[in-house]
């Protein structure tokens, strides 16, 4: 399969799965919400996406909210990722600051997006007219009626996280979700819950119920598509090793969407799917990652931790996709690391 043939048809599939039938009528109850799923940050997708115990940082407005207040700096972060031979474009940015003794607010945002899709609607030349033909395309069209779009996802978190105790710490995200896609659009608002808990020693549990009400998404065609609740919850164990910290974890998303087969297991409409993962951490300067992912791939991530920045990447591999591609993850993490920052 050439280069142009295979981006053709992952563009006609990543708009079908990203907004299918929104312009017809009715309610589509699955997939509404994956752009929400592929997570964020160079460290976890390093790990498989196994990272709801154990995130500490200004991230945690999307992996756990509850987690939000351990930060003892005001914090923000960056990240781009280019999926599918840079057909896709991921990005992500976040801040965050801690408030009084055990408070902390942030804000992140989002962007899951296709950039300049040729829009051939009114570009067609009938038959018995002059025109250039397209031998990729099949079909005879005027280039100087071809239009461009984009079709975009975007998220925005607003995080509120507080710690009661040195054990335990709760928080929660006000959502707001907008989806474009040439002339239409949709909006919906979203809640999430997250709690976190160190029952002893290093050893981390954490839960996130991700749209725990409910995300319901009105589109400008008049269809509605609902996202419904998923349930992230994790574990992980530091130890020390070899002058380092070595940290297993593992994750297990539940959604009641009935996903069945596209699931790593499910009992009724009620699926599981599991990330699990590794970090060996050499004196908290740099650190080597693994993992694996709800679909079924192994990734690889590398950090380095300078003063006042953590610097990360990851990488995945497409099994079976040669053609379109490796995920790269690269993601930044600046600490405002001073005084007069500090958490009182």
């Amino acid at each position: 399969m050439n280069s142009f043939k295979t981006k053709a048809i992952l563009l006609a599939l990543i708009c079908l799965i990203a907004h299918q039938d929104i312009f017809s009528q009715g309610t589509g109850n699955k997939y509404a919400g994956e752009f929400l799923a592929i997570g964020v940050g160079g460290r976890p997708r390093g790990m498989g996406g196994a990272y709801v115990a154990l995130v500490n940082d200004v991230t945690a407005g999307y992996w756990n909210p509850g987690s939000l207040a351990d930060i003892n700096y005001p914090q923000f972060a960056l990240m781009h990722e280019s999926q599918f031979s840079n057909l896709l474009n991921y990005d992500y940015g976040s801040v965050a600051i801690p408030f009084g003794k055990s408070t902390s607010i942030g804000f992140s945002m989002i962007r899951l997006g296709v950039d300049d899709i040729a829009d051939t609607r009114n570009a067609l030349i009938e038959e018995n007219g002059n025109g250039i033909y397209e031998q990729e395309l099949g079909e005879r069209l005027d280039p100087s009626k071809i239009t461009y779009f984009n079709a975009a996802d975007y998220a925005f978190y607003l995080t509120y996280s507080k710690r009661p105790s040195e054990k335990f710490s709760y928080g929660a995200n006000l959502k707001v979700i907008t989806k474009n896609l040439a002339e239409e659009s949709a909006w919906g608002l979203g809640f999430d819950l997250g709690v976190a808990y160190n029952p002893f020693g290093t050893f981390f549990l954490g839960a996130n119920l991700m749209d725990i009400t409910s995300t319901y998404l009105s589109w400008s065609t008049g269809k509605q598509e609902v996202i419904v609740p998923t349930a992230k919850i994790g574990g992980a164990y530091e130890f020390e090793f070899a002058s380092g910290t070595f940290t297993p974890l593992v994750d297990f998303d539940i959604r009641f969407e009935n996903r069945q087969s596209s699931a790593n297991a499910n009992i009724g409409p009620v699926s599981f799917d599991v990330h699990a993962g590794l970090e060996y951490s050499f004196k908290n300067l740099i650190a080597i990652r693994t993992g694996y992912n709800d679909i079924g791939n192994l990734t690889l991530g590398a950090g380095v931790k300078l003063p006042k920045i953590n610097i990360d990447y990851s990488f995945s591999k497409y099994d079976g996709l040669e053609d379109l591609g490796n995920s790269h993850v690269i993601s930044l993490i600046f600490t405002l690391e001073d005084e007069k920052f500090q958490r009182k």
